[in-house]
Protein backbone atom coordinates (compact mmCIF):
# COMPACT_ATOMS: atom_id res chain seq x y z
CA UNK A 1 0.00 0.00 0.00
CA UNK A 2 2.50 2.48 0.99
CA UNK A 3 4.64 1.57 -2.05
CA UNK A 4 1.39 2.24 -4.28
CA UNK A 5 1.03 5.69 -2.71
CA UNK A 6 4.69 6.91 -3.21
CA UNK A 7 4.21 5.40 -7.24
CA UNK A 8 1.32 7.71 -7.05
CA UNK A 9 2.38 11.06 -5.95
CA UNK A 10 5.62 10.38 -7.98
CA UNK A 11 3.84 9.86 -10.87
CA UNK A 12 1.36 12.75 -10.31
CA UNK A 13 4.24 15.02 -10.45
CA UNK A 14 5.75 13.52 -12.75
CA UNK A 15 2.89 14.06 -15.37
CA UNK A 16 2.59 17.99 -13.66
CA UNK A 17 5.94 18.82 -14.96
CA UNK A 18 6.02 16.98 -18.13
CA UNK A 19 2.58 19.39 -19.17
CA UNK A 20 3.73 22.42 -17.66
CA UNK A 21 6.92 22.41 -19.17
CA UNK A 22 5.10 22.42 -22.54
CA UNK A 23 3.63 25.52 -22.03
CA UNK A 24 6.86 27.28 -22.11
CA UNK A 25 9.88 26.86 -24.51
CA UNK A 26 12.55 27.57 -22.35
CA UNK A 27 11.00 25.38 -19.64
CA UNK A 28 10.86 22.67 -22.04
CA UNK A 29 14.28 22.64 -23.55
CA UNK A 30 15.74 23.01 -19.84
CA UNK A 31 13.19 20.36 -18.53
CA UNK A 32 14.03 17.82 -21.35
CA UNK A 33 17.98 18.99 -20.98
CA UNK A 34 17.96 17.81 -17.22
CA UNK A 35 16.01 14.52 -18.32
CA UNK A 36 18.43 13.61 -21.29
CA UNK A 37 21.54 14.02 -19.09
CA UNK A 38 20.32 12.08 -15.94
CA UNK A 39 19.44 8.96 -18.68
CA UNK A 40 22.74 9.33 -20.05
CA UNK A 41 24.79 9.31 -16.59
CA UNK A 42 22.29 6.36 -15.69
CA UNK A 43 23.09 4.43 -18.90
CA UNK A 44 26.61 4.51 -18.62
CA UNK A 45 26.66 4.32 -14.77
CA UNK A 46 24.92 0.42 -15.78
CA UNK A 47 27.37 -0.47 -18.93
CA UNK A 48 30.19 0.65 -16.63
CA UNK A 49 29.24 -2.56 -14.50
CA UNK A 50 29.96 -5.05 -17.78
CA UNK A 51 32.88 -6.40 -17.77
CA UNK A 52 36.07 -5.08 -19.90
CA UNK A 53 33.59 -1.61 -20.49
CA UNK A 54 34.68 1.54 -19.03
CA UNK A 55 32.85 4.63 -20.27
CA UNK A 56 33.54 8.12 -19.82
CA UNK A 57 30.32 8.80 -17.90
CA UNK A 58 30.95 12.60 -17.64
CA UNK A 59 31.91 13.11 -21.08
CA UNK A 60 29.64 11.64 -22.78
CA UNK A 61 26.97 13.00 -20.22
CA UNK A 62 27.78 16.82 -21.45
CA UNK A 63 27.85 15.86 -24.74
CA UNK A 64 24.48 14.30 -24.74
CA UNK A 65 23.27 17.26 -23.16
CA UNK A 66 25.04 19.49 -25.33
CA UNK A 67 23.55 18.18 -28.74
CA UNK A 68 19.94 18.35 -27.25
CA UNK A 69 20.66 22.35 -26.60
CA UNK A 70 22.14 22.40 -30.05
CA UNK A 71 19.26 20.73 -32.01
CA UNK A 72 16.81 23.03 -29.96
CA UNK A 73 19.02 26.00 -30.48
CA UNK A 74 18.47 24.87 -34.29
CA UNK A 75 15.09 23.89 -34.19
CA UNK A 76 14.34 27.15 -33.18
CA UNK A 77 15.75 29.63 -35.34
CA UNK A 78 17.95 30.95 -32.26
CA UNK A 79 21.24 29.43 -34.09
CA UNK A 80 20.47 29.61 -37.64
CA UNK A 81 23.83 27.58 -38.53
CA UNK A 82 25.11 24.38 -38.75
CA UNK A 83 28.32 25.13 -36.97
CA UNK A 84 26.71 24.66 -33.65
CA UNK A 85 27.11 20.84 -34.02
CA UNK A 86 30.88 21.14 -34.19
CA UNK A 87 31.95 20.93 -30.66
CA UNK A 88 29.69 18.07 -30.63
CA UNK A 89 31.69 16.17 -33.29
CA UNK A 90 34.64 16.92 -32.05
CA UNK A 91 33.63 15.54 -28.50
CA UNK A 92 32.78 12.01 -30.73
CA UNK A 93 36.10 12.07 -32.18
CA UNK A 94 37.79 12.30 -29.55
CA UNK A 95 35.77 9.74 -27.51
CA UNK A 96 37.29 7.68 -30.35
CA UNK A 97 40.72 9.06 -30.78
CA UNK A 98 41.54 9.08 -26.58
CA UNK A 99 41.00 5.27 -26.57
CA UNK A 100 44.46 5.28 -28.18
CA UNK A 101 45.64 6.64 -24.90
CA UNK A 102 43.71 4.16 -22.16
CA UNK A 103 44.72 0.97 -22.93
CA UNK A 104 41.38 -0.57 -22.52
CA UNK A 105 41.67 -4.65 -22.53
CA UNK A 106 37.89 -4.15 -25.23
CA UNK A 107 38.37 -0.84 -26.61
CA UNK A 108 35.85 -1.69 -29.41
CA UNK A 109 33.37 -2.31 -26.55
CA UNK A 110 34.04 1.26 -24.76
CA UNK A 111 33.65 2.49 -28.67
CA UNK A 112 30.10 0.68 -28.83
CA UNK A 113 29.01 1.79 -25.45
CA UNK A 114 29.33 5.32 -25.86
CA UNK A 115 27.82 5.52 -29.27
CA UNK A 116 24.63 3.81 -28.25
CA UNK A 117 24.18 6.37 -25.07
CA UNK A 118 24.24 9.16 -27.97
CA UNK A 119 22.13 6.68 -30.42
CA UNK A 120 19.73 5.34 -27.79
CA UNK A 121 19.01 8.39 -25.45
CA UNK A 122 20.96 12.06 -26.49
CA UNK A 123 19.28 11.49 -30.47
CA UNK A 124 15.65 10.41 -29.34
CA UNK A 125 14.88 13.30 -26.73
CA UNK A 126 16.45 15.71 -29.11
CA UNK A 127 14.08 14.99 -32.07
CA UNK A 128 11.10 16.52 -29.20
CA UNK A 129 12.55 20.03 -30.61
CA UNK A 130 11.76 18.65 -34.18
CA UNK A 131 8.19 18.14 -32.55
CA UNK A 132 7.74 21.43 -30.87
CA UNK A 133 9.34 24.11 -33.62
CA UNK A 134 7.25 24.36 -36.48
CA UNK A 135 7.49 26.98 -39.33
CA UNK A 136 4.54 28.54 -40.27
CA UNK A 137 2.99 29.79 -43.34
CA UNK A 138 4.70 33.40 -43.61
CA UNK A 139 8.20 31.56 -42.87
CA UNK A 140 8.47 32.41 -38.82
CA UNK A 141 9.68 29.76 -36.64
CA UNK A 142 6.69 28.79 -33.80
CA UNK A 143 6.61 27.02 -30.70
CA UNK A 144 3.69 24.51 -30.76
CA UNK A 145 3.31 22.26 -27.84
CA UNK A 146 0.57 20.40 -29.19
CA UNK A 147 1.98 17.71 -31.23
CA UNK A 148 4.81 16.66 -28.25
CA UNK A 149 2.70 16.98 -25.62
CA UNK A 150 0.17 14.61 -27.36
CA UNK A 151 2.96 11.90 -27.89
CA UNK A 152 3.07 11.86 -23.90
CA UNK A 153 -0.34 11.86 -23.91
CA UNK A 154 -1.03 9.00 -26.00
CA UNK A 155 2.16 7.10 -24.65
CA UNK A 156 0.04 7.62 -20.90
CA UNK A 157 -3.38 6.58 -22.51
CA UNK A 158 -1.18 3.57 -24.12
CA UNK A 159 -0.21 2.27 -20.59
CA UNK A 160 -3.61 3.01 -19.26
CA UNK A 161 -5.21 1.24 -21.40
CA UNK A 162 -2.88 -1.70 -21.45
CA UNK A 163 -2.68 -2.00 -17.69
CA UNK A 164 -6.59 -2.24 -17.71
CA UNK A 165 -6.98 -4.60 -20.27
CA UNK A 166 -4.67 -6.46 -19.41
CA UNK A 167 -5.25 -7.33 -16.21
CA UNK A 168 -9.16 -7.75 -17.29
CA UNK A 169 -8.61 -9.76 -20.51
CA UNK A 170 -4.71 -10.76 -20.61
CA UNK A 171 -4.38 -14.26 -21.88
CA UNK A 172 -1.78 -14.38 -24.39
CA UNK A 173 1.39 -12.91 -24.42
CA UNK A 174 3.12 -10.41 -26.45
CA UNK A 175 6.80 -11.04 -26.06
CA UNK A 176 7.14 -13.50 -23.48
CA UNK A 177 11.01 -14.20 -23.58
CA UNK A 178 11.34 -10.82 -22.94
CA UNK A 179 8.60 -9.43 -21.06
CA UNK A 180 6.31 -11.87 -19.70
CA UNK A 181 3.55 -9.41 -18.28
CA UNK A 182 2.75 -7.99 -21.54
CA UNK A 183 -0.18 -9.23 -23.49
CA UNK A 184 -1.68 -8.97 -26.79
CA UNK A 185 -5.27 -8.36 -25.15
CA UNK A 186 -3.61 -5.25 -23.24
CA UNK A 187 -1.74 -4.01 -26.64
CA UNK A 188 -5.23 -4.13 -28.30
CA UNK A 189 -7.01 -1.97 -25.42
CA UNK A 190 -3.93 0.33 -25.37
CA UNK A 191 -4.37 1.00 -29.14
CA UNK A 192 -7.76 1.68 -28.63
CA UNK A 193 -7.90 3.83 -25.76
CA UNK A 194 -5.07 5.89 -27.38
CA UNK A 195 -7.00 6.15 -30.81
CA UNK A 196 -10.42 7.42 -28.75
CA UNK A 197 -7.76 9.91 -27.25
CA UNK A 198 -6.15 10.81 -30.48
CA UNK A 199 -9.88 11.65 -32.36
CA UNK A 200 -10.81 13.83 -28.97
CA UNK A 201 -7.60 16.05 -29.35
CA UNK A 202 -7.84 16.15 -33.34
CA UNK A 203 -11.63 17.28 -32.63
CA UNK A 204 -10.74 19.92 -30.29
CA UNK A 205 -8.13 21.12 -32.65
CA UNK A 206 -10.19 21.12 -35.84
CA UNK A 207 -12.73 22.76 -33.37
CA UNK A 208 -10.64 25.58 -32.61
CA UNK A 209 -8.72 26.00 -35.89
CA UNK A 210 -5.45 24.96 -34.13
CA UNK A 211 -2.70 25.11 -36.82
CA UNK A 212 -1.47 21.73 -36.41
CA UNK A 213 -2.27 20.66 -39.65
CA UNK A 214 -3.57 17.37 -38.99
CA UNK A 215 -7.00 15.92 -40.05
CA UNK A 216 -8.77 13.37 -37.60
CA UNK A 217 -7.41 10.59 -38.91
CA UNK A 218 -3.97 11.85 -39.22
CA UNK A 219 -4.07 12.58 -35.33
CA UNK A 220 -5.37 8.56 -35.17
CA UNK A 221 -2.50 7.59 -37.01
CA UNK A 222 0.24 9.62 -35.01
CA UNK A 223 -1.52 7.72 -32.25
CA UNK A 224 -1.13 3.86 -33.81
CA UNK A 225 2.51 5.27 -34.66
CA UNK A 226 2.91 6.39 -31.09
CA UNK A 227 1.50 3.02 -29.83
CA UNK A 228 3.78 0.62 -31.95
CA UNK A 229 6.60 2.08 -31.40
CA UNK A 230 6.44 2.87 -28.19
CA UNK A 231 5.29 -0.24 -27.19
CA UNK A 232 8.66 -1.36 -28.89
CA UNK A 233 10.81 1.47 -26.81
CA UNK A 234 9.67 -0.47 -23.67
CA UNK A 235 10.72 -3.70 -25.07
CA UNK A 236 14.24 -2.61 -26.19
CA UNK A 237 14.36 -1.33 -22.75
CA UNK A 238 13.46 -4.36 -21.09
CA UNK A 239 15.78 -6.62 -23.24
CA UNK A 240 18.70 -3.73 -22.51
CA UNK A 241 18.00 -4.47 -18.66
CA UNK A 242 17.38 -8.52 -19.02
CA UNK A 243 21.07 -8.09 -20.78
CA UNK A 244 22.59 -6.62 -17.90
CA UNK A 245 21.01 -8.61 -15.23
CA UNK A 246 19.10 -6.02 -13.47
CA UNK A 247 15.11 -4.99 -12.15
CA UNK A 248 15.36 -1.16 -12.86
CA UNK A 249 17.51 1.58 -14.49
CA UNK A 250 17.46 3.03 -11.31
CA UNK A 251 16.19 4.74 -8.42
CA UNK A 252 15.88 7.69 -9.06
CA UNK A 253 11.86 8.12 -9.47
CA UNK A 254 10.50 6.97 -6.10
CA UNK A 255 8.15 3.66 -7.33
CA UNK A 256 8.93 4.18 -10.74
CA UNK A 257 12.64 3.24 -11.06
CA UNK A 258 15.03 5.12 -13.01
CA UNK A 259 14.99 7.38 -15.90
CA UNK A 260 15.24 5.17 -18.62
CA UNK A 261 12.43 2.86 -17.09
CA UNK A 262 9.84 6.00 -16.90
CA UNK A 263 11.21 7.52 -20.53
CA UNK A 264 11.35 3.93 -22.38
CA UNK A 265 8.43 4.06 -24.78
CA UNK A 266 9.25 7.87 -25.53
CA UNK A 267 12.85 7.43 -26.87
CA UNK A 268 10.93 4.97 -29.90
CA UNK A 269 7.97 7.33 -30.15
CA UNK A 270 9.19 10.56 -30.55
CA UNK A 271 11.69 9.84 -33.27
CA UNK A 272 8.72 7.24 -35.41
CA UNK A 273 6.56 10.35 -34.60
CA UNK A 274 8.91 12.87 -36.50
CA UNK A 275 9.01 10.16 -39.56
CA UNK A 276 5.38 9.85 -39.50
CA UNK A 277 4.51 13.52 -39.24
CA UNK A 278 7.37 14.21 -42.04
CA UNK A 279 5.97 11.56 -44.09
CA UNK A 280 2.29 13.25 -44.25
CA UNK A 281 4.41 16.48 -45.61
CA UNK A 282 5.42 14.67 -48.33
CA UNK A 283 2.31 12.41 -49.97
CA UNK A 284 -0.31 14.60 -48.74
Amino acid sequence: MKNLIVRTITGVFFVAAIVVCFLDPFAMECLFALVTGLAIWEYTGLVNGVKNVQVNRFISTVAGVYFFFAVGGFCSGVVATGAVFIPYLLTVVYLFISELYTKAENSINNWAYTMLGQMYIALPFSTINILAFNVSGDGEIVFNYIIPLSVFIFLWANDTGAYCSGSLFGKHKLFPRISPGKSWEGSVGGAITVLIAAGIIGYLQNSQSAMTGLTIPQWMGLGLVVVVFGTWGDLVESLFKRTLGIKDSGNILPGHGGMLDRFDSSLMAMPAAVVYLYSLTLFY
